[in-house]
């Protein structure tokens, strides 16, 4: 019977279990259907807050994607790819301009020493040397000295150039200001004494190199001579030591003549003779290329040309002398030694002189020319001069 009763009690509460599990699932599955309408509903894309936050939202993206593709080592590169360009372009520009102006010194060359710029031909006149006196605005009490001593005038100086085909003039550029006093002193003094070669050029001490440079081509352009000479004008010179000397050289090629020397590259700022480019030279200590000194030096008529048509690619040095020696220094040229060309002032031209072997200049080391030229040079003159009949008498050849 209990068995019976207590089966019949378990087949009872089964039922009831399993209406109660139901029960709890289903309050289950509202509770979660409430729950999630109230805390993970999707949000309305209609509603006015998401619709604010939206161009927002689309504003930072814009900004941020901005940011990650052009970040800071893209814009250097491009700055740099820009600066690379610029510099090139310049290069370029600058390259076009010197080829440009290098043709155009050619063909001014050309045109000066064959024909003018009309198609009419330049006749040059016939020389056997042209000599460039240096000189500066301030310099009129040397000139002076020059002029009564060593350096004939008026009719003489006509005659020397028409019987023996020597030119001399004191070569002078101009002034940075047109029309100044400066040059209008200079046309006064040229209208007495008709010795200038004015040339194309803005005095300065520190443009020397150039001025030479332009005294040569301005002397190719007008004269046709054998020799080209520069010479400074606080030197004394015997014009008919120096025709004999050029004479015996006439029949070369390309010589350059003088006293040649080789310096010391000063890299020292405060020195006088300062060369900038002191590196080019080699290590410090070392010494230039063999070249003449500045004081006085001839070139033949080949290389005086090589000047006229190639200005634009000479190098200009520190040093008038130097520069001068640069340019010929990879060339087929002979360099000849002549120590004639720089003789002592005060003892040894007046040695040389009494035993009958005048110098053909004479200047002193130490001043880079006669000292006190003004009141010296007609000393040295009466003392180292050859006479004054000695001109007329040579030859050149």
């Amino acid at each position: 019977m209990k068995a019976k009763n207590g089966a019949a009690v378990a087949g009872e509460r089964r039922p009831v279990v399993s209406r109660t599990i139901l029960l709890l699932c289903v309050c289950s599955f509202g509770l979660g259907m409430l729950f999630t309408d109230q805390f993970g509903a999707t949000p309305d894309l209609k509603s006015p807050v998401v619709v604010q936050r939206r161009p927002q939202e689309r504003e930072m993206q814009a900004k941020s994607e901005h940011f990650v593709a052009k970040t800071k080592p893209s814009d250097d590169r491009d700055v740099m790819g820009e600066v690379t360009k610029t510099h090139e372009a310049i290069q370029y520009l600058d390259k076009s301009i010197a080829t440009l102006q290098m043709e155009l010194a050619a063909r001014r060359s050309t045109h000066e020493l064959l024909g003018g710029t009309d198609g009419v031909r330049k006749e040059r006149k016939k020389a056997f040397v042209v000599i460039g006196v240096n000189t500066a605005f301030s310099s009129k009490k040397r000139r002076d000295s020059v002029r009564a001593t060593w350096m004939p005038q008026g009719e003489k100086l006509k005659k020397l150039e028409a019987e023996k085909g020597i030119v001399i003039r004191f070569m002078i550029g101009h002034s940075p200001t047109s029309d100044s006093a400066l040059d209008k002193a200079i046309d006064v003094e040229n209208a007495i004494h008709d010795d200038f070669l004015r040339l194309d050029h803005v005095e300065g001490y520190h443009k020397l190199t150039a001025k030479t440079k332009t005294f040569f081509s301005t002397a190719v352009a007008s004269w046709d001579a054998d020799f080209y000479v520069k010479v400074d004008d606080d030197v004394h010179v015997n014009l008919g030591a120096l025709i004999t000397t050029l004479g015996h050289h006439k029949l070369k090629p390309r010589v350059y003549i003088g006293c040649m020397k080789s310096g010391p590259v000063l890299s020292d700022k405060t020195s006088k003779y300062h060369e900038p480019e002191f590196w080019k030279f080699g290590e410090d200590g070392n010494k230039y290329f063999r070249h003449a000194t500045g004081q006085l030096y001839a070139i033949s008529k080949d290389l005086a040309t090589y000047i006229s048509v190639n200005q634009p690619l000479l190098h200009k040095f520190a040093n008038e002398d130097v520069s001068l020696g640069a340019w010929f220094i990879g060339l087929d040229v002979e360099h000849i030694d002549d120590r004639e060309m720089c003789c002592g002032s005060e003892t040894d031209c007046e040695w040389k002189a009494q035993a009958g072997n005048v110098c053909v200049a004479s200047f002193d080391w130490r001043c880079s020319g006669v000292c006190n030229p003004v009141e010296r040079l007609k000393d040295v003159h009466s003392r180292c001069g050859e006479g004054e009949d000695a001109i007329w008498s040579t030859t050149s050849f």
